[in-house]
């Protein structure tokens, strides 16, 4: 069943340019559930051949719920302005978000990780090394707390994106006043 918008005009189905939002973008949020409460962590991702990637401590609170459950929803927003209308109820917000549900699970093959880590660097930090990294260190690698690091990946099950497209007519910048009446 395809998730539901209500606000279907603002509705992006344009998968070129959820691509490149999902490319480009630079944090990404993990909602997972503790038992019953909710747990919310933005990190830093990749968007691969249609999944979410991430990188982390091989152990913790996050690992801990993954393991007793693993359904997650994963949101990448960026707001990109707020729109002023000289009626007060009308000003809004200028974003794209995507929003996808899915199963986080382990990356267990050694060369799907060293290329995931990969494209993180080459998203996060890009040329700054001058040679690919390699397999062994990704394998060997541990933090400064000790922990093995791990990749995850979210493949989506249902994903869905939203988008108000800024106009610079109206876009908010600190001085702005409305002229005339509010009505």
């Amino acid at each position: 069943m395809k998730p539901y918008v209500r606000a279907s005009h603002k509705e992006c189905t344009d998968q070129t340019r959820i691509d490149d939002f999902l490319t480009k973008t630079q944090i990404g949020y993990l909602g997972l559930a503790d038992q019953d409460t909710p747990y919310v962590i933005p990190l830093n991702f990749i968007w691969k051949d249609g999944c979410f990637f991430f990188h982390g401590a091989s152990e913790g609170r996050k690992i801990g719920i993954i393991q007793t459950n693993p359904k997650a929803c994963f949101t990448v927003s960026e707001h990109y302005g707020t729109l002023v209308s000289p009626i007060p109820a009308k000003t809004d917000t200028a974003y794209m978000s995507v929003v996808a549900g899915g199963t986080v699970e382990m990356v267990t093959d050694a060369d799907e990780a060293t290329a995931v880590m990969q494209a993180m660097l080459d998203k996060y930090v890009p040329n700054y090394y001058q040679t690919p990294l390699s397999k062994t260190h990704v394998e060997k690698y541990r933090s400064s707390l000790g922990s093995k690091t791990a990749v995850w990946k979210i493949k989506p099950h249902d994903i869905t994106a939203k988008e108000n497209a800024l106009d610079e007519q109206k876009k908010f910048y600190p001085g702005r006043t409305v002229h005339g009446e509010n009505s």
